[in-house]
Formats: structure tokens, C-alpha cells, sequence
């Protein structure tokens, strides 16, 4: 083959061409998952590059673009690029231009476990450090994206459950590396809660990858939650996402609106309750009333009994009491029945014939007089051991 029947270039031609076909015959933009090496911010860009373990690529991220950035990857992490490619023609170089760059679930997964373990050896992830959520509360700060859905569905969660708790709504950005700003936010709350007249805060994200949840997995936010000194429920993304600030908050609830139910006392139980307890009070009342009127009737009548015409009359009763006991017991009456009573001459009663000895006087009375008598005769029972005759 002649060099005469062969396509001539210059060095800018070639190039030139190079590029047109690249333009032509590739997508303008793409996603690349890879991982990322090296990277470095030259003069306001940041350059790395793109591996797959077979291959590599370097990449380029505009400084103009760089600020709008939620994540920038450390060396090793995995990531997920949209991009672009980019051909310099004057040199023939090519490179993927970053136009959006997240990290993967891989590496989000890795910074979770790394920042867990952490906290757990810290004693910052501890069960221990719950602390209970307030009944009713008056005024909680909600740390959430404004304005967005989950917001709104907070908002509304809160009006239909417990309109009486103020909300204070604190904006924050809640995706990309913005852990300091959050960090700020928390760290003024605490300080000036009792001015506010908080009594619990949430801090909300709704719905969304994994990855987009990266920043409640960064350390010092999650141990801003864990040292807030008010309760901290968390309602981050979805009901199986879990992040690190879910394991130091006090509450994790599945979802933001969750996290307003969890919060808020339900306006119909509490209706209820108050109905229970208004019954209790009453049948309450009732008991007490009834004991009161009891109590009161055992005084009117302990009164009356100390009344002292009914003292006198009581004590007349118990006197004529007793004289029917004292007559019942007399001797009169047994004289009047028609028995005797038998008496030395000194008024000693005899009760045995022990007592007295033959041709003793002695006295016997009846029921209407006295015989004076002499023994003659001293006869015992049968049944005693001796006899004495006159």
C-alpha cells in the first residue's frame, strides 16, 4: 500500500477527528461505578481516579462543580459517577468529567459499621442512656429539610394528633457533606433549649437511597445526638434503613411522620383517658361523700349519747339494774319462799354443824321474825365420818 492512497493528518487533525468520533459514537453522559484512588484538589479541582481492579480512568471534577458536591470521596471508596467524557484535543488526553459523584452502598455500609464501632467503644451507643420521651409535650424542635414533603406530612401527623405541642421548625440540609453545619444547629439548640422550652427535638429525612443518608452515619453528629440534653427521636428515610444516629438517638421511629406519632399523644385516647378519669373521680366523690355522711352520723349520735339527760337516764337504768340483781340475790326472798337462816347469838350464819355445839343458843330467822332456840340435838349427813348426840 502506497503512502499516497492513505488519509493524511496533522497532529491537530488526528486529534480533531479523534474527538469528533468520540462525540459521535459515545453516550454524553454515563454512570460508571468504580473506585475511587488518589484523589486531589488541584488549583480548585479535584482529580482521581476511576478503577475497577482490570482498569482505570482518571477523572476530573470542575471547581465550579466541586462546590456543588454533596459527597467527595476519600482514597478506597467506592463510588457511583454520572459523567461525561473529556478530550483534549491539543494533547490527545481523555478523562471522565464528574457531573454528580455519590458514594456506593459499599462504602456507606463500611462508614457505618467503622463509625458504630467507634461509638460503641466510646459508650456513646449504650441502651442505658435512653432516656423516656415526655407524655404531652409543649414544644419540640423539628430538624428537617424545609421545605419538603416529609415536613409537610409532620406537620400534619402533629395538627391531627396533638394541636397543643408547638412546633419550632429548625432548617437543616440533610444530604451531602454538611455534617458541621448540622453539628452547629445541634450545638445551639442545647445551649439556648431552656429559653426555647423544649422538651424533646426530632431530626427528619425523608425517603431516598441509603447513600443519601450518609451524613447521620458521620461521628460528630451522632455524638451531638447522643449529649443533647433533651430526648432525641430520630425518622430518617425509610422503615429498613438504619443509620448510626438511629442507634444514639432515644427513639428511632420508621419514618419522619412516625416520629410525630411516637412524639404526640393521640387527641382521642387522651379524650378518652379523661373520661376514665373523670368517672373514677366522680365514683371517688361518691365514697367520699358516703363516708363523710357516715363518719358525721356516728358523731351525731356519739353526741347524743353525751347528752347529759341521756347520761342520767343512762346511769338510772343501770342503777335499776342493779337493784333487781340485788334483789334477785337477797336473802329475803328466800326467806319469803319459806326457808330459814340459822345464826349465832353474835350474827355469825351457820353453814356447818361444825359450827355450833349442844345447848348453844341460836337464831333462826323467818321471813317475818326471829326464834331463839337451843341445840339439843346435833345430827350429821349420812355420809359424814361422825355422829353427836345430846
Amino acid at each position: 500500500m502506497s503512502a499516497e492512497s492513505l488519509p493524511t493528518y496533522s497532529v491537530r487533525e488526528l486529534n480533531n477527528a479523534i474527538g469528533v468520533l468520540l462525540e459521535r459514537g459515545f453516550a454524553p453522559r454515563f454512570v460508571i461505578q468504580a473506585t475511587a484512588s488518589r484523589p486531589q484538589v488541584k488549583k480548585g479541582h479535584l482529580w482521581l481516579t476511576l478503577s475497577d481492579g482490570e482498569a482505570s480512568i482518571t477523572a476530573v471534577a470542575w471547581a465550579s462543580k466541586l462546590k456543588q458536591l454533596d459527597f467527595v470521596p476519600a482514597d478506597g471508596d467506592g463510588v457511583t459517577v454520572i459523567g461525561k467524557l473529556n478530550f483534549w484535543s491539543a494533547r490527545a488526553s481523555l478523562a471522565v468529567q464528574v457531573l454528580d459523584i455519590r458514594p456506593s452502598l459499599t462504602t456507606v455500609l463500611r462508614r457505618f459499621e467503622t463509625v458504630k464501632a467507634q461509638l460503641l467503644e466510646e459508650g456513646v451507643i449504650d441502651p442505658s442512656r435512653r432516656r423516656k420521651l415526655p407524655a404531652y409535650p409543649k414544644r419540640l424542635a423539628v430538624l428537617t429539610s424545609v421545605p419538603s414533603s416529609a415536613l409537610a406530612d409532620m406537620l400534619r401527623t402533629a395538627q391531627e394528633r396533638w394541636p397543643l405541642s408547638e412546633l419550632l421548625v429548625v432548617p437543616i440540609p440533610v444530604q451531602g457533606e454538611v455534617a458541621p453545619i448540622i453539628c452547629g444547629v445541634l450545638s445551639r439548640l442545647a445551649e439556648h433549649h431552656e429559653q426555647l422550652g423544649l422538651d424533646a427535638i426530632v431530626i427528619a429525612r425523608g425517603g431516598g437511597s441509603r447513600e443519601d443518608l450518609m451524613v447521620f452515619d458521620d461521628g460528630d453528629v451522632c455524638r451531638k445526638l447522643a449529649n443533647f440534653p433533651l430526648p432525641v427521636v430520630t425518622g430518617l428515610g425509610h422503615e429498613d434503613d438504619l443509620t448510626v444516629a438511629d442507634l444514639v438517638a432515644d427513639h428511632r421511629a420508621a419514618t419522619p411522620t412516625a416520629a410525630m406519632v411516637t412524639l404526640m399523644p393521640s387527641k382521642e385516647s387522651a379524650q378518652q383517658t379523661m373520661i376514665q378519669r373523670r368517672t373514677r373521680l366522680s365514683e371517688y366523690k361518691r365514697w367520699r361523700l358516703e363516708q363523710a355522711s357516715s363518719k358525721l352520723k356516728e358523731r351525731h349520735l356519739l353526741l347524743h349519747a353525751l347528752r347529759p339527760a341521756v347520761a342520767l337516764q343512762r346511769r338510772r337504768d343501770q342503777w335499776q339494774q342493779r337493784q333487781q340483781l340485788l334483789r334477785a340475790l337477797s336473802p329475803q326472798r328466800w326467806l319469803n319462799r319459806g326457808f330459814a337462816m340459822l345464826h349465832t347469838t353474835n350474827g355469825q350464819p351457820l353453814q356447818s354443824i361444825d359450827d355450833i355445839s349442844l345447848n348453844e343458843q341460836l337464831q333462826i330467822r323467818l321471813k317475818d321474825g326471829v326464834i331463839q332456840a337451843v341445840t339439843k340435838t346435833i345430827q350429821a349427813n349420812e355420809t359424814s365420818d361422825s355422829q353427836a348426840s345430846a
